[in-house]
């Protein structure tokens, strides 16, 4: 069971508030996770204790929202910037107590990010107007099917982090590992518990893993559930991440018996 955190979005000739998740999360659980994908509402915190006991592991989506920038002490973000404090509201205090109960979890994008705020780290609100960094946005110009799956850059990864040991066996290079790029926020500084292991060609923080975790911890700053069925080190990220859930699962369904015995 996969806990998959919604956004809140407008929907319809009246806007009404919807609790959504993108339909490529649900098809990657359902594909190469091999889980059964339980949405979260954007409903606070007080959903947290009574969902996280029903979960084998949680995954966190990428959005176009950004991460309200009070919750890292940043600066107001640029006027019609996306935000969406129901999200933020649910998904902080679900992190921290995902981690405590040694949960699995995958993080990807906006889910990164949210993964190092949760732990005290920091973001940059628009990368790409930074002095000497990449534009990691959505072009507006590009056919959005391409951005998606294209590749817009290479990364380079620690051979020996967290990210190289789901990879082991496919014949991958650790400096220049391509992967598409549709954010604007981005790590700044890192969480004390957040250990960064691969980087942009312009320093940004692609990927890191939670230091001294009980379990499978992970996050990207691409996004590996656009291009799984053709990119055999995005599938495997999935594949890796459904081993610990499927673990975890394990233990948790044999802990009432050790119990009763």
């Amino acid at each position: 069971m996969i806990g998959i955190p919604c956004c809140m979005k407008a929907f319809g000739a009246f806007a009404m508030p919807n609790h959504a998740v993108s339909d490529h999360y649900i098809k990657v659980v359902l594909g190469p996770v091999g889980g059964v994908p339980l949405l979260i509402p954007a409903a606070g915190e007080d959903v947290v204790a009574e969902i996280l006991p029903r979960l084998d592991g949680l995954m966190l989506t990428g959005s176009r929202s950004n991460v309200q920038p009070g919750l890292y002490a940043g600066p107001p973000h640029l006027e019609g910037t996306p935000e969406d404090p129901a999200r933020d509201s649910t998904t902080l205090p679900l992190i921290r107590a995902a981690l405590e109960r040694g949960l699995p979890l995958f993080a990807i994008c906006r889910g990164f990010q949210e993964l190092n705020v949760a732990l005290g780290g920091t973001l940059d609100q628009r990368v790409q107007d930074l002095p000497g960094r990449l534009d990691h946005s959505t072009p507006s110009d590009q056919p959005l099917p391409r951005i998606r799956t294209g590749k817009a850059h290479a990364v380079r990864v620690l051979p020996d982090a967290a990210l190289a040991r789901c990879w082991q066996g496919l014949g991958w290079s650790p400096d220049a590992v391509p992967v598409n790029s549709l954010h604007n926020q981005a790590v700044r500084q890192a969480a004390p518990r957040l250990v960064p292991e691969a980087w942009a060609p312009d320093g940004t923080v692609e990927a890191a893993h939670v230091r001294d975790s009980a379990g499978f911890a992970l996050g990207v700053q691409w996004h590996p559930e656009y291009d799984w069925a053709q990119d055999p080190l995005s599938r495997r990220l999935f594949e890796a991440f459904g081993d610990a859930a499927r673990r975890f699962a394990a233990a948790r369904a044999a802990a009432p018996a050790l119990a009763a015995e």
